[in-house]
């Protein structure tokens, strides 16, 4: 399946980023935590589709979505479907830091088990696997620089049988 995404890096008031813990239901045991975000639906802007996606997975509405600073490739599969994806990363803020899952899908139900802000130090110190791979590195220069002229391109990770990210519907 090929699709566009809309992924967000979202920071709450402390500049802490916000992840989502996950994994694919066929490979319980293989988790990872992932930034908010999904497919772009029908011919939705992706703006649209970052904000819509937030909404939905951490009930977070009225953030400020700010540039496209990534982006990156990635073919992988989760829960028996294979994707290759164009991912595309915004800069957004909160004001707020309370999280609300009831607008998850059921699948984002069966596999998201934890929400949870992340400082940058914990972040980088991390040992867990993170996506996108080098999620601390861009964190650190978009905090330090202010976002890109153009967005970076991320690292294009290596296809799996199974996934070893999350995605959403």
């Amino acid at each position: 399946m090929r699709r566009r995404a809309a992924r967000v890096l979202l920071l709450d008031p402390a500049e802490r980023i916000l992840l989502l813990h996950g994994f694919d239901p066929l490979v319980p045991g293989r988790t990872w935590w992932f930034t908010p975000g999904g497919g772009v639906e029908g011919e939705e802007e992706l703006a649209d589709a970052a904000r819509r996606e937030v909404a939905e997975e951490t009930g977070i509405t009225g953030i400020a979505l700010g540039p496209l600073v990534a982006r990156r490739a990635s073919v992988f599969s989760f829960d028996g479907r294979s994707f290759d994806q164009d991912e595309w990363y915004y800069l957004a803020r909160t004001g707020t830091t309370a999280l609300d899952a009831s607008g998850q899908t059921e699948l984002e139900l069966r596999t998201v088990d934890e929400m949870r802000w992340w400082s940058l130090p914990e972040l980088l110190a991390s040992t867990e696997t993170v996506y996108p791979e080098g999620l601390g590195s861009l964190l650190a220069s978009l905090l330090a620089a202010g976002p890109p002229d153009r967005p970076v391109r991320l690292p294009c990770p290596t296809p799996w049988s199974t996934m070893d990210e999350h995605t959403h519907s």
